[in-house]
Protein backbone atom coordinates (compact mmCIF):
# COMPACT_ATOMS: atom_id res chain seq x y z
CA UNK A 1 0.00 0.00 0.00
CA UNK A 2 1.36 3.38 -1.00
CA UNK A 3 1.72 5.89 1.80
CA UNK A 4 0.76 9.51 1.45
CA UNK A 5 3.64 11.97 1.09
CA UNK A 6 1.94 13.98 3.83
CA UNK A 7 3.14 11.39 6.35
CA UNK A 8 5.63 12.90 8.78
CA UNK A 9 7.70 9.80 9.35
CA UNK A 10 8.00 6.26 8.05
CA UNK A 11 7.04 3.49 10.48
CA UNK A 12 10.72 3.14 11.25
CA UNK A 13 13.74 5.28 10.63
CA UNK A 14 15.58 5.20 7.33
CA UNK A 15 18.66 4.71 9.48
CA UNK A 16 17.48 1.19 10.34
CA UNK A 17 16.06 0.40 6.88
CA UNK A 18 18.39 -2.17 5.26
CA UNK A 19 17.31 -0.90 1.82
CA UNK A 20 18.63 2.61 2.49
CA UNK A 21 22.42 2.79 2.34
CA UNK A 22 24.07 4.74 5.16
CA UNK A 23 24.72 8.38 4.35
CA UNK A 24 25.85 11.48 6.26
CA UNK A 25 22.74 13.18 7.62
CA UNK A 26 24.34 15.61 10.05
CA UNK A 27 23.12 18.50 7.87
CA UNK A 28 19.73 19.00 6.21
CA UNK A 29 19.44 17.23 2.85
CA UNK A 30 17.24 18.26 -0.07
CA UNK A 31 16.24 15.34 -2.31
CA UNK A 32 15.16 16.78 -5.66
CA UNK A 33 14.24 15.74 -9.20
CA UNK A 34 17.51 16.23 -11.07
CA UNK A 35 15.81 16.13 -14.49
CA UNK A 36 13.30 18.87 -13.69
CA UNK A 37 14.47 22.34 -14.76
CA UNK A 38 12.36 23.98 -12.05
CA UNK A 39 13.78 21.70 -9.33
CA UNK A 40 17.34 22.12 -10.58
CA UNK A 41 16.77 25.88 -10.68
CA UNK A 42 15.68 25.74 -7.04
CA UNK A 43 18.91 23.91 -6.17
CA UNK A 44 20.99 26.56 -7.96
CA UNK A 45 19.02 29.25 -6.08
CA UNK A 46 19.63 27.47 -2.77
CA UNK A 47 23.35 27.10 -3.50
CA UNK A 48 23.59 30.82 -4.29
CA UNK A 49 21.71 31.95 -1.16
CA UNK A 50 22.75 29.33 1.40
CA UNK A 51 25.61 31.44 2.74
CA UNK A 52 26.28 29.11 5.66
CA UNK A 53 26.49 25.99 3.47
CA UNK A 54 23.72 24.43 5.54
CA UNK A 55 22.13 22.21 2.88
CA UNK A 56 23.35 19.12 1.10
CA UNK A 57 21.66 17.92 -2.05
CA UNK A 58 20.71 14.55 -3.49
CA UNK A 59 19.17 13.87 -6.91
CA UNK A 60 16.14 11.60 -6.61
CA UNK A 61 17.48 9.65 -9.61
CA UNK A 62 20.47 8.40 -7.59
CA UNK A 63 20.36 4.97 -5.90
CA UNK A 64 20.18 6.64 -2.47
CA UNK A 65 17.43 9.01 -3.65
CA UNK A 66 15.39 6.09 -5.01
CA UNK A 67 15.87 4.17 -1.75
CA UNK A 68 14.61 7.14 0.26
CA UNK A 69 11.58 7.58 -2.01
CA UNK A 70 10.75 3.90 -1.57
CA UNK A 71 11.28 4.09 2.18
CA UNK A 72 8.70 6.87 2.43
CA UNK A 73 6.22 5.03 0.21
CA UNK A 74 6.72 7.35 -2.75
CA UNK A 75 7.04 6.28 -6.37
CA UNK A 76 10.81 6.15 -7.05
CA UNK A 77 10.24 7.02 -10.73
CA UNK A 78 7.70 9.86 -10.39
CA UNK A 79 9.21 12.51 -8.17
CA UNK A 80 5.98 14.20 -7.12
CA UNK A 81 7.58 15.92 -4.13
CA UNK A 82 10.96 17.09 -3.02
CA UNK A 83 12.02 15.77 0.36
CA UNK A 84 13.72 17.74 3.10
CA UNK A 85 15.49 15.43 5.53
CA UNK A 86 16.42 17.19 8.74
CA UNK A 87 17.25 15.70 12.13
CA UNK A 88 16.27 12.22 10.91
CA UNK A 89 12.79 13.33 9.78
CA UNK A 90 11.43 13.88 6.31
CA UNK A 91 9.21 16.76 5.28
CA UNK A 92 7.27 16.80 2.03
CA UNK A 93 5.36 19.12 -0.28
CA UNK A 94 4.60 22.63 0.98
CA UNK A 95 5.90 22.04 4.51
CA UNK A 96 9.25 20.81 3.23
CA UNK A 97 9.52 23.64 0.70
CA UNK A 98 8.63 26.35 3.22
CA UNK A 99 11.21 25.04 5.66
CA UNK A 100 13.84 24.76 2.90
CA UNK A 101 13.35 28.39 1.93
CA UNK A 102 13.16 29.63 5.52
CA UNK A 103 16.41 27.78 6.26
CA UNK A 104 18.23 30.17 3.92
CA UNK A 105 17.91 32.91 6.53
CA UNK A 106 16.70 36.48 6.19
CA UNK A 107 15.04 37.71 3.97
CA UNK A 108 13.98 34.24 2.78
CA UNK A 109 12.73 33.32 6.25
CA UNK A 110 9.84 35.73 5.65
CA UNK A 111 8.29 32.83 3.71
CA UNK A 112 7.04 31.71 7.14
CA UNK A 113 4.31 34.33 6.72
CA UNK A 114 2.72 31.91 4.24
CA UNK A 115 1.85 29.71 7.22
CA UNK A 116 -1.26 31.86 7.72
CA UNK A 117 -2.74 29.79 4.90
CA UNK A 118 -4.10 26.34 5.76
CA UNK A 119 -1.69 23.53 4.99
CA UNK A 120 -4.14 21.73 2.65
CA UNK A 121 -4.33 24.90 0.54
CA UNK A 122 -0.53 25.21 0.46
CA UNK A 123 -0.22 21.53 -0.51
CA UNK A 124 -2.76 21.99 -3.33
CA UNK A 125 -0.70 24.91 -4.66
CA UNK A 126 2.42 22.73 -4.39
CA UNK A 127 0.66 19.90 -6.25
CA UNK A 128 -0.45 22.29 -9.01
CA UNK A 129 3.13 23.39 -9.62
CA UNK A 130 4.52 19.86 -9.27
CA UNK A 131 2.07 18.35 -11.76
CA UNK A 132 2.77 21.08 -14.34
CA UNK A 133 6.49 21.62 -13.77
CA UNK A 134 7.63 19.89 -16.97
CA UNK A 135 5.04 21.65 -19.13
CA UNK A 136 5.80 25.07 -17.63
CA UNK A 137 9.57 24.84 -17.09
CA UNK A 138 10.80 21.86 -19.13
CA UNK A 139 12.85 18.76 -18.53
CA UNK A 140 16.61 18.37 -18.61
CA UNK A 141 18.08 15.80 -21.00
CA UNK A 142 20.22 14.45 -18.17
CA UNK A 143 20.34 14.77 -14.43
CA UNK A 144 21.60 18.05 -12.93
CA UNK A 145 25.39 18.01 -12.53
CA UNK A 146 26.90 20.47 -10.04
CA UNK A 147 30.06 22.37 -10.90
CA UNK A 148 33.30 21.49 -9.14
CA UNK A 149 32.99 24.35 -6.62
CA UNK A 150 29.87 22.89 -4.98
CA UNK A 151 30.20 19.19 -5.80
CA UNK A 152 31.15 18.34 -2.19
CA UNK A 153 27.65 19.44 -1.08
CA UNK A 154 26.03 16.69 -3.19
CA UNK A 155 25.64 13.18 -1.85
CA UNK A 156 25.48 11.61 -5.32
Amino acid sequence: MRRSPDAREAPYSYRSDPNVPPFPDDQPIIVFDGECKFCSGWVRFALRHDRSGRYRFLPAQSPLGAALYQHYGLDPTDYETNILIRDGRALFKAEGSLQMIAGLGFPWSLINLARVFPRPLLDRAYDLIASNRFRWFGRRESCFVPDAGVRARFLA
